[in-house]
């Protein structure tokens, strides 16, 4: 079972591949993406998702993933296998690295298994060899080398080749200062032959310094002589260098056998590493679009929310333009939609997005959609979009049509999805028509799943005829004639012909004498179709409108009703203020008169009379207020218990319906940890990490939250 070639070009599914390849690290990485093809297994592909979903979710964490760059070692790995074999330094490096890149992850992935639970899954049966790496850093070192006691008998060489080179520099030291001081040398004195020092003798001295000649100038003036004790250690040198290459080759010979019982570990290493690459390039592509894991369902349902063609995303994105959603529906009882409109209305684009996200999704790749959307697996996509004229194969597009047709009459069933283009179309209308009605009506028998686009009639009338098909249009605005790209289910949309064709510049006349050409029944119908998408749109305009109105009311309200609450206070405030400013007034003239009196009798006694007299009088009304405010306040306690044993007593009754519920609740669900659940209510999904006490503990990753148990649900 597989999607055919010409599906998957027609959806463009290998520039979303070409995406995904560029996300890659590692070669191997690459050449494997490009493998990636549509799954139709629903448990792999749940999988699949999980994983990439799961990787998403540390980019946009702290707990990001360790690094997972590798170089192939597949020939590495072949080469192993044969007897006595012998890798290069370079080949133990690139293992080192893909061991302990792996035994990284593994500690990684077991800290935070709770985070990243099904990438957890591919570690779990992985072995941790870190032998390997031991015993690789026994023999090489961090640069690269050969490690000098690597085994005894290279270090007696080493040590032999060190002790040599010092003897050649001594006894070359010697024979050039003789020399030098004998005259026999040039002023350059010395020079590097082969990579082994020789003097630089003047020509007629030649025969006078013992040793072997080298070579010798351009001119013949200088000959370079190797001296006679210096050539002996050199020799010796250069038996050393030979058994220590020899030794090298011995310890790497034996290092590669060390390697054979790990062949499989070492496979298992490269496979982990490379399947994280993949997914860790999804999650990246994923990111890029905004895309995330939708509902996936076994019932057969295609529910798309708020949907973007993701190539079409990131160009228009590029272009700082717009790029319009889509929101469709396809389930058991609308099965089939038919989709009109007229040309550059965002059709093609419509079809290409169902069948791209489609595709995508079962390659475990997460789709740009709202996170209620949900979505099912087909056992058969089919597709036929766009102009299929073949000249080689000297086919006309509605021949080539046919023979697409006839194809899809033999795989047609309750678990494909369809998607053409421009249905019925490259032959007479009449009889186009009549045998694209009939193709129709087979799929709709055989209970597929589909989306068409058309122009024909007879189409748009038995979507409106058969129960389990509808018709959809994309809505155009009618005094533009501008595509809004949006989908409007339910009704057929007209092509708006002479509309576009008057637009246009097209003379009335002319389009007027073609409106006689044709039937009357069928331009009334089209006239009908593009008053009732007016109408629509008018309709829609007017409900926005009367949205955006009735939300000013309500803003204006509240904001007057907050105005007139501060008024009222700020009046209150005054009043008060007022009250209290007359009182000290009258007091003030009071005492005033009083002391006017004492001044004219100069008394004492009436003095303290009047006074006293006047405090009692305010303290008597000082009574009255407080009893006032105080049986006020009584009044109000007595209110407040009233009201606040009722409302205990409707809280004792709720509470007493929540146990039963929670008793029925508990007996109905069964919740285990790993659940993955969320909060009535939310949208939001997490996993079910403890249960205490008719309590849960829920993970979403970048924070926990604990609620009762009654208040979860399950997410499938």
């Amino acid at each position: 079972m597989a999607i055919l070639k010409k599906t998957l070009e027609d959806l463009e599914f290998d520039i979303v591949i070409d995406n995904i390849v560029s996300n890659c690290n590692s070669s191997l990485g690459k050449k494997e993406a490009k493998s990636i093809k549509p799954e139709f297994d629903f448990d792999k592909v749940n999988f699949s998702l999980d994983l990439a979903s799961e990787y998403l979710t540390s980019l946009e964490s702290d707990n990001n993933f360790p690094n997972h760059f590798f170089e192939s070692i597949s020939s590495e790995i072949k080469l192993i296998q044969i007897l006595n074999s012998q890798l290069e330094i370079e080949s133990f490096r690139k293992i080192k690295t893909v061991v302990e890149l792996t035994i990284l992850h593994i500690k990684f992935l077991k800290k935070f298994k709770s985070y990243y639970v099904n990438i957890y899954e591919l570690t779990k049966n992985l072995s941790v060899s870190k032998e390997i790496i031991t015993e690789i850093d026994s023999v090489i070192d961090k640069y690269g080398f050969i490690k000098d006691n690597a085994t005894n008998t290279l270090f007696d060489i080493r040590k032999n080749i060190n002790s040599t080179k010092s003897k050649i520099r001594q006894s070359f030291s010697s024979s050039l200062n003789t020399c030098n001081n004998n005259g026999y040398l040039d002023e350059i004195k010395e020079s590097l032959i082969d990579n082994r020092r020789v003097l630089a003798v003047k020509a007629m001295y030649r025969r006078k310094v013992k040793g072997q000649m080298m070579g010798s100038s351009k001119t013949g003036s200088i000959v370079y002589i190797e001296p006679q004790e210096t050539l002996e250690q050199s020799r010796k040198l250069q038996d050393l260098l030979y058994d220590e290459n020899q030794e090298i080759k011995k310890i790497l010979k034996d290092l590669t056998s060390f390697l054979i019982p790990y062949i499989n570990d070492l496979t298992d290493y490269q496979s982990y590493l490379t399947n994280i690459d993949i997914i860790s390039a999804k999650a990246k592509f994923a990111r890029d679009i905004k895309a995330i894991k939708p509902i996936l369902s076994n019932d057969r349902i295609t529910r798309l929310k708020n949907a973007f063609h993701p190539l079409l995303y990131l160009s228009n994105n590029k272009l700082k333009l717009k790029t319009y959603p889509q929101t469709i529906k396809l389930d058991s009882d609308k099965r089939i939609i038919v989709v009109s409109g007229p040309n550059a209305g965002g059709k093609s684009i419509t079809l290409k997005t169902i069948g791209l996200l489609q595709l995508m999704l079962q390659s475990g790749i997460l789709i740009p959609v709202h996170h209620s959307s949900e979505m099912c697996v087909f056992k058969n996509i089919i597709t036929d979009i766009g102009d299929n004229q073949s000249i080689e194969n000297q086919l006309s597009t509605y021949s080539y049509r046919l023979k697409n047709m006839n194809r899809f009459l033999r795989k047609c069933n309750s678990e494909t999805l369809f998607l053409i283009d421009e249905f019925g179309t490259g032959s007479d209308p009449e009889l186009g028509g009549a045998l694209a009605e009939i193709f129709l009506e087979v799929f709709y028998e055989r209970k597929s799943f589909g989306v068409i686009t058309t122009h024909y009639s007879n189409l748009k009338l038995l979507a409106n005829e058969l129960p389990h098909m509808s018709n959809a249009n994309m809505q155009f605005d009618n005094k533009t004639l501008e595509p809004t790209y949006n989908l409007v289910l339910g009704q057929a949309g007209s092509s708006f012909t002479f509309e576009v064709a008057q637009k246009n510049g097209i003379p009335y006349s002319l389009i007027n004498r073609a409106k006689k050409k044709i039937e009357k029944g069928k331009v009334r119908f089209d006239a009908t179709i593009a008053k009732l998408q007016k109408q629509r749109i008018e309709l829609d305009k007017t409900t926005d409108s009367l949205k955006q109105e009735e939300d000013k009311f309500k803003k204006e309200n509240e904001r007057l009703n907050t105005t007139n609450e501060k008024i009222k206070s700020k009046l209150i405030n005054y009043q008060e203020l007022f009250d209290s400013n007359q009182r000290m007034i009258t007091i003030g003239n009071k005492l005033n008169d009083i002391s006017e009196r004492y001044f004219n009798s100069n008394k004492k006694r009436v003095l303290v009379s009047e006074v006293l007299s006047l405090v009692d009088s305010l303290n008597s009304k000082r009574k009255k207020t407080n009893f006032s405010k105080a049986k006020i306040k009584k009044n109000k306690v007595k209110k407040t218990k009233k009201v606040l044993e009722k409302e205990l007593n409707i809280i004792r009754k709720e509470k007493k319906k929540n146990k039963l519920n929670f008793k029925e609740k508990k007996i109905k669900i069964n919740f285990e940890i790993g659940d993955k659940v969320r909060i009535e209510g939310s949208t939001t999904i997490g996993t079910l990490d403890s249960i205490e006490k008719n309590k849960a503990i829920v993970n979403y990753n970048s924070f926990t939250t604990k609620t009762d148990l009654t208040k979860l649900e399950i997410v499938k």
